[in-house]
């Protein structure tokens, strides 16, 4: 793949242009310099090349980071075909940009010199004093204004070769790295790739911008992601703009480490994992620092970490040290048997045996006699794993019950430490009264209606007998009802026979 660097000093804009290159906003911006200090990489597609760019932090800035920032620059330029060379000619050539003009010169790379911050034609008139610097012509740019970047692109293309390279179709496995700041997430992502490729130092905050590592192992290939610390409260405009920058790095990522400090942990650590975890994105608790902990104290400390971690007891913890490598590869053999879970698919045979298992040990919800019915289960979705049960009324499903057959999904289904979604689906258009059982008789049909030829006039048909229309029962008031027993004819009582005695009497 080919490699662009853009280098300059402080404050000139690299970051800006390095963002309207790629498309999209990238890395941090601001108004004042020392923002950028990790050699950041973006990819870009022009005119069919798949071109690698590379933002740098800015050289010769007289702070304590001037030594790092000039490390991960040099090492930026190791494999750049060429150098794109930011200047801000309307404040003039520093002792700065000379210095970065002779460091180049010995590099031996092709340098292409931009003026940066040249919104208009009116303001070419400050290119003159850039001729001086013996890179050739300058090319004026601005990159707030996207003026002159097809220019500066097909100079480019200038210096390299032609793009034979056949692209992997096997998507990477992004990993990020998230937690508080100084809790060593730098340090580990150095460890895994035995390189100093991040700035690691003991200042909390020191990374201030999320950094994309590509890294290949055994044949499997990783986007690595360091993310800068992120805090309960932002103190900067810098840090709420870069734990907007780390909530997107989880969003964007297939698993999540969680780095704590072994020795403090908070209802922060908790909030990021339930963050994580929302998102639909494997989590893996990685303790660092383990080695910090005495050895008689290494007990007492994990029961307490359970302890405090019990809220998110389902994401699988490894104990790491950065600095004696320890606990290393358990982190990256953990994170890919998360990612093969998270993109698992359950044949729906199987799925519906387990669900004849998981009904016989426990009893459905019922709701005023009626109960929970469940006809059907299937996998509608992967990363995360989505389930889809149909059911009678989904209204039924009560909070304990869907607990319960989550934690039968993970168990049974081998999907522990995976985030799963349970949805259910109400087979077919609800009606009022279809879930009750209708016991009572069929109604008997209504009499057949035949055309008479003589009226015309629809008459029972003759094998039905006619049927007399009576009032509703309880209909008729008091009154009536009397008057009808009184218009009715009165039935004579049959004499009785007469006794003997009676007889006598006479």
């Amino acid at each position: 793949m080919h490699k662009v660097s853009i280098v300059g000093r402080p404050n000139v804009g690299k970051s800006s242009l390095f963002n309207r290159l790629v498309g999209r906003r990238e890395a941090v911006v601001a108004d004042f310099p020392g923002v950028t200090r990790d050699a950041k990489e973006g990819v870009m597609l022009y005119q069919n090349h798949r071109i690698t760019l590379i933002d740098t932090g800015g050289l010769w800035s007289g702070d304590e980071w001037e030594q790092a920032i000039r490390e991960k620059a040099e090492w930026a330029m190791e494999g750049s075909q060429a150098v794109i060379f930011v200047l801000d000619p309307r404040e003039g050539l520093s002792a700065a940009d000379y210095e970065v003009a002779d460091w180049l010169r010995r590099l031996g790379k092709p340098v292409i010199v931009i003026a940066n911050k040249i919104d208009s034609i009116n303001h070419n008139s400050y290119l003159a004093e850039l001729w001086g610097l013996g890179f050739g012509e300058p090319l004026p740019v601005s990159a707030e204004h996207a003026r002159g970047l097809d220019d500066l692109m097909d100079r480019v293309m200038e210096y390299l070769p032609e793009d034979d390279e056949d692209i992997p179709d096997i998507a990477p496995i992004r990993i990020s790295f998230i937690g508080r700041p100084n809790v060593g997430k730098s340090s580990l992502l150095n460890a895994l790739t035995q390189s100093d490729r991040v700035i690691v130092a003991d200042q909390p905050g020191t990374t201030r911008d999320s950094v994309d590592v590509e890294w290949d192992y055994a044949g499997q290939r990783f986007v690595l992601v360091d993310t800068a610390g992120i805090r309960k409260r932002p103190e900067t405009a810098i840090e709420d703009f870069a734990m907007q920058r780390s909530q997107t790095a989880i969003e964007r990522s297939d698993v999540i480490w969680l780095v704590i400090n072994a020795d403090e942990i908070g209802d922060h650590e908790l909030k990021l994992a339930n963050l994580a975890y929302e998102s639909g994105k494997p989590v893996i608790v990685v303790v660092n620092k383990w080695d910090l902990i005495p050895d008689d104290q290494l007990k007492f400390t994990e029961k307490e970490l359970n302890q405090k971690l019990f809220h998110i007891q389902y994401a699988p913890r490894v104990f790491t040290s950065a600095i004696h490598e320890y606990g290393i590869h358990e982190m990256l053999a953990e994170a890919m048997k998360l990612y093969d879970k998270w993109k698992a698919r359950v044949p729906t045979a199987e799925l519906n045996r387990w669900l004849g298992v998981w009904l016989m040990k426990q009893r459905v919800p019922n709701f005023q006699g009626r109960n929970l019915r469940m006809y059907f289960m299937t996998q509608v979705e992967t990363a995360p794993p989505t389930f889809a049960i149909f059911c009678n009324r989904e209204d039924y499903v009560t909070r304990s019950y869907e607990g319960f057959l989550m934690n039968r999904i993970r168990e049974d289904l081998d999907l522990a430490g995976v985030p799963v979604k349970l949805k259910w689906k109400q087979k077919g258009a609800y009606v009022k009264g279809d879930d009750e059982e209708d016991t009572k008789k069929p109604k008997r049909p209504a009499p057949a209606v035949v055309q008479t030829a003589e009226a015309g006039k629809p008459t029972a048909s003759a094998q039905e007998p006619a049927k007399v229309t009576k009032p509703p029962r309880g209909t008729e008031s008091r009154k009536s009802r009397a008057e009808r027993k009184a218009a009715a004819p009165k039935k004579e009582r049959p004499e009785r026979p007469r006794s003997a005695r009676s007889r006598a009497n006479d």
